[in-house]
């Protein structure tokens, strides 16, 4: 009898064990993330980003910005901005994160001129394109069937064109609360 339950216990512990690899592997099968922010859509961006997956705590991504509405076309025509994150969660790729990013930006630089009486007498425009590197932090949520949250902040420094003026965008944020699906 008491082979019988060893038997039994070593059976069952070998399954156990077979299930939870399995679920590791289904897990990293899944190494490529496409996500949209929900926070840009309501201002009047798209973003849309890729992320791919190297391993259960890193991954390497790109965003890109584009302006879709009126209003945010004043200031900036686009943004692409490469990154890599490193994940402190339980689940794969997932939980806190913190990330370090480049982004090429556009924007649009406006020169007004004004005389004695402060009139504007002239205003000029010129596009303006730099590049920043900087750091932020987030996290992400993730569904066993692939679909996740994410929210995350960043901020970081214009390192070209120090024009000195009023419309200096010297440091450039990113935030975002994104929605997308692991596949």
């Amino acid at each position: 009898m008491k082979k019988i339950i060893l038997v039994a216990l070593l059976t069952l512990s070998f399954f156990g064990t077979y299930a939870q690899e399995a679920e590791t592997i289904k897990d990293v099968q899944k190494q490529n993330e496409i996500k949209i922010n929900g926070l840009f859509l309501v201002l009047g961006g798209l973003e849309l980003t890729y992320e791919h997956l190297l391993n259960e705590e890193s991954g390497v991504g790109v965003s890109v910005f584009i302006p879709i509405d009126d209003e945010v076309y004043d200031e900036i025509n686009y943004y692409v901005s490469p990154y890599y994150r490193f994940y402190f969660g339980k689940k794969y790729a997932a939980g806190f994160f913190v990330e370090g990013f480049g982004m090429l930006n556009s924007f649009k630089s406006y020169n007004i001129m004004f005389n004695d009486q402060f009139d504007v007498i002239a205003t000029d425009q010129e596009n303006v394109t730099d590049f920043a590197l900087g750091i932020g932090v987030g996290g992400k949520w993730i569904t066993n069937r692939g679909m996740f949250a994410e929210v995350n902040f960043g901020v970081g420094r214009n390192l070209f064109n120090d024009r000195g003026d009023y419309d200096d965008y010297e440091v450039i944020g990113k935030a975002s609360i994104s929605i997308g699906l692991r596949f």
